[in-house]
């Protein structure tokens, strides 16, 4: 419904509550998606199931956005890569990462979750947050997240500030 170009992961529900919730099943698309969704979005989408190589896809150059759940490797890696995020939590510690992540860091924007249990998402909320993160109010994040990707990238690099503070941590435990 935005009309932007997707890669779209999706995993199979998970079984149990909280960190225990897992799925190691292919997903049945026919059975998660709605009816006609593959067809309707055939010519700009990619639906992939249950696994994509995440950091290979954010650094792709045709990556304009990631919708996450908020999960702090994911939010690392896209930071790295220069990726702008909407923010969509599922449980525990990934609420309070939205929270850091949208107003903190201004790195993303949040999906607004309709209030109950279930806390769904509508397909308007989604279309929303996706034109709003491509569009104009998205280039601020984009600015940041490229000052960010910098800054990483000298930190990470050798003799950068991330090599120096590993070096001395394994060296500090060498000493002691």
């Amino acid at each position: 419904r935005s009309g932007h170009r997707f890669l779209w992961v999706v995993r199979s529900p998970a079984t149990g509550k909280g960190h225990k919730a897992v799925s190691t099943a292919e997903p049945d698309l026919g059975a998660l998606l709605p009816e006609g969704f593959l067809e309707r979005t055939a010519g700009r989408g990619f639906v992939v199931k249950s696994w994509a190589p995440q950091v290979a896809v954010l650094n792709h150059g045709a990556t304009g956005g990631f919708v996450t759940h908020c999960g702090w490797n994911s939010v690392l890696e896209a930071v790295c890569a220069g990726v702008p995020m909407i923010a969509w939590p599922l449980y525990a510690e990934q609420r309070q990462n939205r929270v850091f992540m949208v107003k903190a860091m201004r790195v993303a924007l949040p999906m607004e979750e309709a209030a109950g249990e279930e806390r769904s998402v509508s397909a308007a909320e989604v279309e929303r947050r996706v034109r709003g993160l491509m569009g104009p109010e998205g280039e601020a994040i984009r600015e940041r997240l490229q000052h960010l990707k910098k800054e990483t990238q000298a930190a990470l690099s050798p003799g950068g500030s991330a090599q120096v503070a590993l070096a001395e941590l394994v060296q500090s435990w060498s000493i002691a």
